[in-house]
């Protein structure tokens, strides 16, 4: 056996306990699943570099805006880079077959085996290289220039599709003072409190107390809603770039919490 041949046993190998691992386990959170590729993760194939786990798939800026999933943190392979089933021209194929793509070809930026796992858009600490911005091209006009500009996180632009939702209602939406349970049973409860007579939100993080807010917690943000078609009004909490970084800590890219395994993301998501 040769050693590409080695490679795609071991593919396929990985692949089907990954398969099997879906069906005995698919409750479990992803920290302990095969998918938890950073190295806190006990499955077959882990990567030294970080301890965060959504890293490998996910990315709060920057994402391949062409994947049919959430904020994908690797590029994807030309759809007419597949051979597909149906080249087979199999009898008992009687359905339309499309070009590889939706959620297929996000799982095969990983599976197809052309790039390694640890192969993103944004690496672990991307978003802290300080960039030498020199000076503005006209000391007046305050507007840098060229290479002078800033790149990365520290100049998203006015196009927010690659990254994440800000001045969207937490968790799906549907959340009252009274009822604090999200639409959506993939986010993390909130908390809620009166404070100073107006409503306030958060979601906990372990890095303070409970039962209180404070500035390593994950902050919504009060806003109102008049959505007669939901049959929501009143005040509810948002989720805005404040929610997750507090531009007067020193924590990397002004995160409220660390994010040593995925802290800031499975604050929120429940994952």
């Amino acid at each position: 056996m040769n050693t590409w041949q080695s490679k795609l046993k071991s593919i396929g190998a990985a692949a089907l306990m990954l398969c099997a691992f879906a069906w005995t386990g698919a409750s479990a959170q992803i920290s302990g699943t095969p998918h938890n590729l950073g190295s806190t993760g006990t499955g077959p194939n882990t990567f030294s570099g970080t301890a965060e786990i959504c890293v490998f798939c996910h990315t709060p800026h920057g994402s391949e805006t062409s994947a049919e999933v959430p904020l994908w943190n690797r590029t994807l392979t030309a759809p007419g880079s597949y051979t597909t089933y149906s080249s087979t021209n199999s009898s008992t194929l009687d359905g339309g077959v499309a070009p590889v793509g939706s959620v297929s070809i996000a799982c095969l930026s990983c599976h197809d085996g052309s790039q390694a796992m640890d192969t993103m858009i944004n690496t672990p600490g991307s978003g802290t290289t300080a960039f030498n911005v020199g000076t503005p091209a006209d000391p007046l006009d305050g507007f840098w220039t060229g290479a002078d500009r800033p790149q990365g996180i520290a100049n998203l632009g006015t196009d927010l599709v690659n990254d994440h939702p800000i001045g969207i209602q937490y968790g799906g939406g549907g959340i009252t003072a009274t009822l604090l349970t999200p639409a959506d049973p993939d986010f993390v409860d909130p908390k809620t409190a009166l404070v100073n007579g107006a409503q306030v939100w958060w979601v906990d993080t372990s890095a303070g107390t409970a039962d209180s807010r404070e500035k390593t917690d994950m902050l919504l943000y009060t806003r109102t809603v008049d959505d007669a078609t939901q049959g929501l009004s009143g005040t509810q909490p948002f989720v805005e770039c404040a929610s997750c970084h507090d531009p007067h800590t020193a924590n990397a890219t002004f995160l409220r919490v660390a994010n040593t395994g995925s802290a800031v993301c499975l604050a929120c998501h429940n994952k």
